[in-house]
């Protein structure tokens, strides 16, 4: 105690999946490790808006965090579910083109996924496709194997076990409203002021808030502001299909600015779901789902569905990716930023943790205790 204030070991700030799965690496690796979240329990905001999918690392800039920690992380995350029994299922997907033009456009995929160390696609005739997937309408397409799907609040779940039996802690209604470097003299390196007045003093403190995570990044005091980016918020609305789809794949479109367009893809019961789609929106609390989109996305599925029945699309949820890049920007790479890039001491920040994020979550855990080493 210093002043009457509590001096905690590390504090994790968002559970989230990334946020559970940062905490429990750095609990795995000797840490004290207490989880604030803001909300009633873990995992309400972009984990549990999102499609569910393992993304095998193909369409990532070469070198980019995000195509190395989704390579990794989906190796990582594709043993832990084995292990401890999280319901996941490595059904795979293809990528289709609709014209012929888009032909030239797999194979640039392809080329890009080889380069990130995916070496499993291969490129399909319609006929092929269509082998695989009867109902499909394509010109050619890419199989990923390695593609599936996970029951993301299972495996909340048990990173949240994880990090409890190695003696960490959650708080939940534990918003967290600034934060302040203190002297080099002070024992811990950061202060942390929470709802109802808490102060907290800690040695270690992992922004992980997500679709916060910029606007607590301009709360701490200390943090040049050149290291805090601009937020962007693009929702992604889901519409779910009545009925079965007659798919056992993820069926994805070559990809569109700011998404990677309207997908199908599949719960592991096998209901079918589209999207999502990109909707630039002015902050993160807009999930109402407009049923009028729907009208686009008929046209968008029927390129690869001409059979999608009429009125079959149902307004659905909606998610929001926190985005650091905008409208008409080249998509930004995950920010993992450390002491050695923001030179304050004890802090990591992450930013723009958007898809892969799911994918990557354990090693971004990995990623955030090599950022700490020590500290």
């Amino acid at each position: 105690m210093s002043d009457g204030v509590e001096t905690v070991d590390t504090v994790v700030i968002g559970a989230g999946v990334v946020g559970l799965a940062v905490a429990r690496a750095l609990a795995l690796a000797g840490r004290e490790v207490m989880v604030l979240e803001r909300a009633e329990a873990f995992g309400t905001a972009t984990s549990a808006r999102n499609s569910e999918v393992i993304h095998a690392g193909i369409y990532y800039p070469q070198g980019s965090l995000k195509a190395r920690l989704c390579v990794q992380g989906k190796d990582m995350l594709y043993a832990y579910c084995a292990e401890r029994g999280v319901a996941h299922q490595r059904c795979g997907k293809l990528i289709v083109a609709t014209s012929a033009a888009q032909v030239d456009e797999l194979r640039a995929i392809q080329g890009r996924a080889a380069a990130n160390g995916v070496h499993d696609l291969r490129l399909l005739s319609a006929a092929e496709a269509q082998a695989l997937e009867p109902a499909l309408a394509c010109h050619a397409a890419l199989l990923s194997p390695s593609t599936g799907i996970v029951d993301s609040h299972g495996l909340m779940l048990s990173l949240l076990g994880d990090l409890e039996n190695a003696g960490g802690m959650l708080a939940v209604n534990s918003e967290v409203f600034s934060l302040a470097a203190l002297q080099p003299s002070a024992q811990a390196a950061i202060e942390i002021e929470a709802v109802g007045g808490v102060r907290l003093h800690a040695r270690t403190v992992v922004n992980a808030a997500g679709l916060g995570a910029v606007a607590l990044a301009e709360r701490t005091r200390g943090l040049a502001a050149h290291h805090v980016p601009r937020a962007h918020f693009a929702k992604g609305n889901y519409f779910t299909l009545s009925g079965r789809a007659p798919f056992g794949r993820l069926i994805y479109p070559v990809p569109e600015p700011g998404g990677l367009g309207v997908h199908l893809t599949l719960d592991l019961g096998g209901q079918a779901k589209f999207g999502p789609d990109v909707q630039w929106v002015d902050g993160p609390d807009d999930y109402l789902v407009d049923p009028a989109r729907g009208d686009a996305f008929y046209a968008e599925v029927r390129r690869y569905w001409p059979g999608l029945p009429p009125g079959a699309l149902q307004a659905g949820y909606s998610g929001i990716r926190p985005k650091i890049s905008g409208p008409g920007e080249s998509a930004a790479d995950f920010a993992v930023q450390g002491p050695r890039e923001h030179g304050v001491r004890g802090l990591v920040n992450l930013f723009g943790i958007e898809s892969p994020g799911l994918t990557s979550c354990l090693a971004l855990g990995q990623a955030v205790v090599a950022a700490l080493a020590g500290s």
